[in-house]
């Protein structure tokens, strides 16, 4: 998954302002205790990032 598909999933989710938020501020223990902006420059998969924050917020299987 590239970071521009990540972005798009968290948006469309979340909506713009909130998905910025969240990868900003929110720090998830499954990504080694980083938040989603510094697992990803990190250089974590996209796609482990989204499973994890899907996960931490319990998005629906269907939009995973």
């Amino acid at each position: 998954m590239r970071h521009t598909v990540f972005r798009r999933l968290m948006a469309d989710e979340f909506g713009e302002i909130r998905a910025e938020m969240i990868a900003r501020d929110h720090v998830l223990s499954t990504l080694g205790g980083r938040t989603v902006d510094q697992a990803l420059a990190a250089g974590s998969d996209p796609k482990e990032v989204w499973r994890a924050i899907c996960d931490a917020f319990d998005v629906p299987w269907e939009r995973r």
